[in-house]
């Protein structure tokens, strides 16, 4: 937490000057020159003349430079709600993976909130859809600009982020390899064990009985086609564990890289730190070893990987 002072220009819109007045973690000052400060970017949706947002972090670390003629390897992030909204705001987990070498993009897809009604109203009956090709949309929008190497683009998301994480595996080619954090693979059985005030919340996103399954990345384990990594919690009742299970045994069996980690205690959201801290680091040396193709700094043992270790 911190205090600040800004000064703005005459029109009110522009920032002259800022400066810290008070702060909680006065040390995190000292790392500025290792933040990565976010890019809003705006790209093409798959609709002809429409457009989406999202946050893009370049790479930063003054200690290090990237080969002249190498582009960086790419996370994307797809936030939960999934009616939510990301925002360009001090994230040390973002800051993570820029002062290691990744380019980090953070989407606010189709449907997310902060852009108005209409921008929110295209994920009504289009979840698992708009979500998805803006993620990938976005993804190709960087590539195309020369700004992200197209070999190594891959995505991460918990909850609802997970769903479009794992849909965007199953359904599309764009991404490389991915990540799910307690990530919705069956629709059908959200909506029977959702929250009692988002009854009807579902029904809004996704539509008829026909799009709940056709839309559900546990019906469709046949279409992965890159390596994945899970991570749930024995204890959540939202996305019960079984669903991170068939979706590992499928994987493992259809010969395509994959590990499950389960952690003992945690619910719907992971609340150790010894746990997220964890999860951080395992997502980081899975997509090193398979994707990005370069060896960790920080001292990480990686976990067994299933058709590759």
């Amino acid at each position: 937490m911190s205090i600040a002072k800004v000064t703005l220009d005459e029109s009110k819109t522009k920032v002259v000057t800022f400066s810290i007045v008070w702060s909680s973690s006065p040390d995190v000052v000292k790392y500025r020159p290792f933040f990565s400060t976010p890019e809003f970017i705006e790209f093409p949706t798959s609709n002809p003349g429409q457009k989406a947002y999202a946050y893009f972090y370049p790479p930063v670390n003054p200690m290090f430079q990237g080969l002249p003629n190498e582009k960086p390897p790419l996370l994307v992030k797809t936030h939960g709600g999934p009616t939510a909204e990301t925002r360009g705001v001090l994230d040390l987990s973002v800051q993570y993976w820029t002062s290691r070498g990744w380019a980090f993009l953070d989407v606010n897809y189709g449907g997310s909130t902060g852009y108005g009604r209409e921008y929110r109203e295209r994920l009504l009956e289009k979840w698992g859809i708009v979500d998805v090709d803006d993620c990938c949309s976005c993804a190709r929008f960087l590539v195309e600009n020369g700004k992200v190497d197209e070999q190594r683009l891959c995505i991460t998301g918990r909850s609802a982020g997970g769903y479009t994480t794992l849909a965007s595996l199953a359904f599309r080619d764009t991404f490389k390899a991915g990540a799910s954090l307690y990530g919705i693979g069956d629709l059908s059985l959200l909506r029977a064990e959702t929250h009692k005030f988002e009854s009807h919340y579902m029904d809004n996103l996704v539509g008829n009985e026909k799009a709940y399954y056709e839309r559900s990345p546990i019906n469709f384990v046949n279409k992965f086609t890159c390596p994945v990594i899970l991570f749930q919690g024995l204890d959540d009742k939202v996305v019960p564990p079984d669903q991170a299970r068939k979706i590992y045994k499928a994987l493992k069996e259809k010969g395509l890289p994959v590990a499950l980690v389960e952690y003992e205690g945690e619910q719907h959201g992971f609340r150790k730190a010894e746990n997220i801290k964890f999860t951080l680091e395992q997502q980081m040396v899975f997509f090193a070893r398979l994707v990005g193709k370069f060896e960790v700094a920080d001292d990480i043992t990686p976990i067994k990987i299933e058709n590759f270790d």
